[in-house]
């Protein structure tokens, strides 16, 4: 049976590093692959607790609930973490190296997810800390089978870091405008209109540039409005420019990944899939 693995989880119990110990094996088969029934049932539970858990959580921070249930979010949040802790220490248990799993992304994310309890002994707004556990929500792409998504991040991923220098570029280009528009804006309204200082007038050019109108700042002289104007205008503009550099990078990364130009030596063909072995038309080994 083919079973998929979450990176980061396990080495996995391969060939060449097969656990001998039976009990280990058997744990790792239900801790670790939700190919099995096991497995899915173990992963479906423990989604089920994750959710109930930062529901505890958001409504102990609720003053209303927390006053009256109190006792009772208490002993459900330390009742959660006890599950979570034996957890974690089952996970360490079935793998034949610990380590390797305690420093992997989830590995850290199921400590942090233990931690906040143990904080709150010491500290105890550091409960409200614990709805890092959603995080540990991500484990739902092995139950629903759906981590061959993972390329398409991947592919999200290449489209970003391809298109870094071109944003770094717009980012600065959008920093300068909002120094000057933030200077010009300042000595226009002054302060007597609400425009105490050029970092305030920075502010209040950015989030007019990006379209968010908070409108506790707000112009009050007619070349102040009109200078506005345009500065709405054009963060309209500014707000497609990122989206367009991504978006051409994204399809580029999308063709690169369907398709191969490496030309045939026998028959000059192109335009093979990616991971082709061999030629499309005449069969010759690429």
């Amino acid at each position: 049976m083919f079973r998929s693995h979450q990176p980061g989880d396990s080495p996995g119990p391969d060939p060449e590093h097969a656990s001998p110990v039976p009990w280990r094996a058997r744990l790792h088969e239900i801790v670790f692959e939700a190919d099995t029934p096991n497995g899915r049932l173990f992963d479906v539970a423990l989604i089920v607790v994750i959710l109930l858990s930062v529901a505890t959580v958001m409504f102990d921070s609720s003053r209303a609930v927390s006053e009256r249930y109190a006792e009772a979010l208490r002993v459900a949040e330390w009742g959660f973490t006890a599950l979570f802790t034996v957890e974690y220490i089952v996970r360490l248990l079935a793998v034949r190296r610990p380590l390797r799993y305690a420093f992997s992304f989830f590995g850290i994310v199921d400590l942090l997810a233990l931690l906040p309890s143990y904080i709150s002994l010491l500290l105890p707004t550091g409960r409200y800390l614990l709805v890092i556990r959603v995080l540990r929500l991500l484990r739902i792409f092995r139950v629903l089978k759906l981590a061959k998504f993972l390329s398409e991040g991947a592919m999200l991923g290449q489209a970003l870091r391809a298109s870094r220098h071109k944003i770094f570029v717009f980012l600065t280009t959008v920093l300068t405008l909002v120094v000057l528009i933030g200077a010009v804006m300042y000595v226009v309204e002054g302060e007597q209109n609400g425009f105490t200082s050029i970092p305030a007038s920075m502010y209040w050019a950015i989030v007019t540039l990006t379209t968010v109108g908070y409108g506790d700042l707000a112009p009050q002289t007619g070349f102040g409005k009109l200078l506005a104007s345009m500065v709405m205008i054009l963060g309209y503009g500014i707000i497609a420019v990122p989206t367009g550099i991504v978006t051409s990078e994204l399809a580029q990364a999308s063709r690169d990944s369907v398709l191969d130009e490496r030309p045939c030596v026998r028959c000059g063909a192109s335009g093979h899939l990616a991971d082709a072995k061999f030629c499309r038309k005449c069969g010759e080994p690429l």
